[in-house]
């Protein structure tokens, strides 16, 4: 399952920046994902240095598949490898065969998946598709493993065997007791050695991640409001929820470190300043907008220790695919939020009540009395929220889902929280 693969990659990741020599796959598994199989062979095909499998009790399935991925097998005493044949779970009814068709499909794919691990690590081909394909027969030496029409699951005795000329073990490297002896079997007693095991956050980042395109849009959202929005309130802090979301599941799924998120952060501060400080410096927003996509786009691709600094396409494909999703998304909840929101007495609460201090009550009432009709000066543009100047005074404004371009004349008819609500006014 997906939480297993984020522990096997960081595993991985780990073993690689310590420059490790070795790397223990610890299985006892009836299996699972055939697309989270795929991922753990891809993973541990990063790693340069020795692979083994230690099956201590069972690898069923994926399991099996997934031990024939690394260079040796080695085995506990009464343990069992194999029934690697692909089944459908389907919810409430557990386990069911495929079609026929779907599984004649699957067995072919899932075959050619094994023979190139096998052929890799020299593996006997035949035995490990007979623990897939119930049509395979295998004989060796005249004996016959595996009768047609079953599927061929061995004891670790059965897998040590030697067989052929000159001999050569059928499957496994030879049954130990744990792992202290398998290390001492491979030359690497006394050695010193990292143990990778579960945090439990696997699970959370299995879900976020499932979330992610969803996260992006809340973000998008939230934050658009806080920037048209004075002084800090609930939408700002949702946003900035739901980014941290995102990025924490690309860090325990061991796909990002914590950089990109200080590059999102610094984007975020440019955007900031170009809204805010220096309003019209389009390379302080560009150059911010660039980063924030760059950083969320690279908090999700899979990079190893080692590897090029640029990304290929195949990496890039699905957390592009996720921004764009969130884009649309996003560009469709802040039109939505900018035509609606405003208009509604939920804006006033979700918005910071005084963005410079508390005002009384009784004060307030008298100011928006006094503001209320004035004709001012737009000095950004309106869509909806931004600055207006009315006379000497630099307010806080929002228009009533319409944009209005900067330079335009604007006449306050209402207001929402601390910011005045305006209309166009017509050019003098």
């Amino acid at each position: 399952m997906p939480p297993l693969v984020y522990l096997v990659r960081r595993g991985v990741k780990e073993a690689m920046d310590a420059q490790a020599r070795l790397l223990v796959l610890e299985m006892d598994t009836n299996g699972g994902r055939v697309d989270a199989t795929e991922e753990i062979i891809e993973i541990l095909n990063n790693f340069e240095g020795e692979t083994v499998t230690f099956v201590n009790r069972k690898a069923f399935s994926a399991g099996a598949i997934i031990a024939v991925a690394t260079q040796r097998i080695y085995m506990a005493p009464q343990s069992v490898i194999g029934a690697a044949a692909p089944v459908m779970l389907v919810p409430g009814s557990g386990a069911q065969d495929l079609p026929e068709t779907m599984q004649a499909k699957m067995n072919s794919a899932i075959r050619a998946l094994v023979r190139t691990s096998a052929e890799k690590n020299g593996y006997n081909i035949d035995v490990v598709e007979a623990m897939i394909d119930t049509s395979k027969e295998v004989t060796i030496d005249g004996e016959v493993l595996n009768e047609k029409g079953q599927i061929l699951t061995l004891t670790n005795t059965e897998a040590e065997r030697q067989y052929g000329e000159p001999p050569r073990r059928l499957l496994s490297s030879g049954t130990v007791d744990g792992l202290d002896e398998l290390l001492d079997e491979l030359g690497y007693a006394g050695v010193a050695r990292t143990i990778i095991e579960p945090t439990g956050a696997e699970r959370l980042a299995m879900w976020l991640n499932a979330i992610s395109p969803l996260l992006l849009i809340i973000g998008i959202a939230g934050v658009y409001i806080e920037f048209k929005t004075p002084g800090f309130g609930l939408p700002g802090i949702v946003g900035i929820a739901a980014f941290a979301l995102y990025f924490l599941g690309g860090y325990i799924a061991g796909l990002s470190g914590l950089e990109w998120t200080v590059a999102f952060l610094i984007g975020l501060a440019l955007v900031a300043l170009e809204i805010f400080v220096f309003p019209g410096t389009v390379a302080l927003g560009v150059s911010g907008a660039m980063l924030i996509m760059v950083a969320l786009v690279m908090a999700m691709v899979d990079v190893y220790p080692g590897m090029p600094p640029v990304p290929t396409f195949e990496m890039l494909q699905l957390p592009v695919r996720d921004l764009f999703v969130a884009l649309v998304g996003g560009g469709l909840a802040v039109w939505m939020l900018s035509r609606w929101l405003p208009r509604t007495t939920l804006y006033g609460t979700l918005v910071s009540q005084a963005a410079s201090g508390t005002i009384a009550l009784g004060k307030l009432k008298e100011r928006r009395k006094e503001l209320s009709g004035r004709v001012g000066v737009a000095l950004s543009p309106l869509h909806p929220g931004g600055k207006a100047q009315f006379g000497n005074e630099i307010l806080d404004v929002i228009s009533q889902g319409d944009m209005i371009g900067k330079g335009r004349r604007v006449r306050i008819v209402g207001h929402s929280g601390t910011e005045a609500i305006v209309e166009p006014a017509g050019d003098a």
